[in-house]
Formats: C-alpha cells, structure tokens, sequence
C-alpha cells in the first residue's frame, strides 16, 4: 500500500520517512542479527492477540539501540503474519506504530541516533542521571504526556531499570505509568546482546552469538498491591530480580 507522502504520526513523524528509516536500518540489523548471528525467537505467537494500541513491553535492557531493533524484527514479522522467525520480506510491509521510550540525552549522541528517533523514539530526560552525573529532579509532564500518547497510537517498549547493566532494581516511574495508562504488560527477556554488540548495539563486536528474545504472557496486574510490589513483579517477569543472579547471565 503506497503511503500518503505528506501523513504523519501522533508526533509529527512524517510517515514515508519513518517507513523508509524503519526498512533500511532494518536490513542492515537484520543481516547481523540473522547471519552474523543466529536469533532464538520464542513466544512470539502470542503477539497475534493483542489489541493494536495499549500495550506496553517491559524487558531487560543490554545495548542502546540493538534491543529495540530486534523487537521491532520481530514485529514487522507478526505484521506479516509470521512468528518466531523474521523473513527479511517483513521490511517491505514494517509495522508502523511501534514506539521505544529512551533517554533524550542518549538519542542526541550523533547523526545515527538523531536519524533513529523517526523510527519511533519517544525521548524523556532521566530524572535520576544525565551526563554521566546524578541529579534528582521531578519527572516532566510533557515526557508523560508524549509515552501517554504512543500507548494510545500502538505498542510501546521501555526498559524499567533504565540502563544496560544487568541486574539493576527497577525504576518506580514505570509502575505509575502503568497504574495510570493501564496498558496490557508483556514481559520481553533478551540476552546475547551484550555479548554480540558494544554498548551502543550499532557496532558488531564479535559473531557468532545466539541471540534470544522471548515474549511472556501478559501480566496480570494487582493493583490493590504496593508500588514497591508491583515492581518486583515485572523485575521478576523480565528475570532481573535479585534471584536471578545465582543464574549467570550471558
């Protein structure tokens, strides 16, 4: 289907631009993540149920940007009716409205981050870090404002712990989102990627890795419970909970 040259996005994200960025960073990652690599998909067939819009991946976080870029494979895939494998005809027809929540600071690193935010970036300035440095301020309500509106266009992915180091407690920020957006919550685990690419994920840094992705069955949510319990549930669901250090990651 040819796309009108002058729609686009809730954010104003001309549409034929965000197609086109989707597509060629695709067929770049696609060829590292599926031949100088081997990608595990599992669960991915639970994707076929869930509503087009609300819906919000929680998931454990190894690079910047390799993570997201493999989520958004296997969605183009299930867009395409496909599951647990990625063809690379899915970047013909990719799935439009995906959306990633990153730090502002981070999407403003080079030319190459700047271009990704058309894929989707939802970009709010951390509250507890910026510049390498610790800072304590109040959320911005305009960054609630703007992850309020990509649940309500589509699907939504956000990193609760808020950095690549492994085994870090979960930021509460997202148990309040949560509990005001009420989204459907499924709990993505990744691994492999630290391993396969720098920290930035735009670099390879060795092959020959397997790669996993796993989707769990949505959440089912308490919301009589604390916040605090709240969060150990996800960090538990996405397997970055203190028990999960006896379990050596990749």
């Amino acid at each position: 289907m040819t796309l009108n040259p002058f729609k686009k996005d809730s954010f104003g994200y001309n549409l034929l631009i965000k197609r086109s960025v989707i597509s060629v960073f695709g067929l770049v990652t696609w060829y590292r993540f599926f031949r100088l690599n081997s990608v595990q998909i599992v669960g991915a067939d639970k994707l076929k149920d869930l509503p087009e819009k609300g819906v919000l991946f929680v998931s454990n976080h190894q690079t910047y940007f390799a993570d997201v870029s493999a989520m958004y494979h296997v969605f183009n895939a299930a867009k395409n009716g496909v599951y647990n494998r990625v063809p690379l005809f899915s970047l013909l027809r990719p799935k439009m409205n995906i959306f990633f929540v990153a730090a502002s600071e981070t999407m403003k690193k080079g030319f190459l981050p700047k271009l990704m935010q058309y894929a989707g970036s939802v970009s709010i300035k951390r509250t507890w870090r910026e510049a390498g440095k610790n800072v304590n301020r109040s959320v911005d309500p305009k960054d609630i404002a703007n992850i309020k509106m990509a649940m309500e266009t589509g699907w939504t992915i956000t990193f609760p712990q808020g950095t690549t180091r492994p085994f870090v407690k979960g930021r509460r920020g997202t148990v309040h989102l949560i509990r005001e957006l009420n989204p459907v919550v499924v709990p993505v685990v990744i691994n492999g990627f630290r391993r396969a690419f720098d920290k930035t994920g735009m670099f390879v840094k060795s092959t020959g890795n397997l790669l996993n992705i796993t989707f769990k069955d949505p959440l089912d949510l308490d919301f009589s419970k604390g916040n605090d319990d709240l969060l150990d549930q996800i960090m538990v669901a996405i397997e970055q909970a203190p028990e999960f250090l006896k379990i050596k990651e990749e």
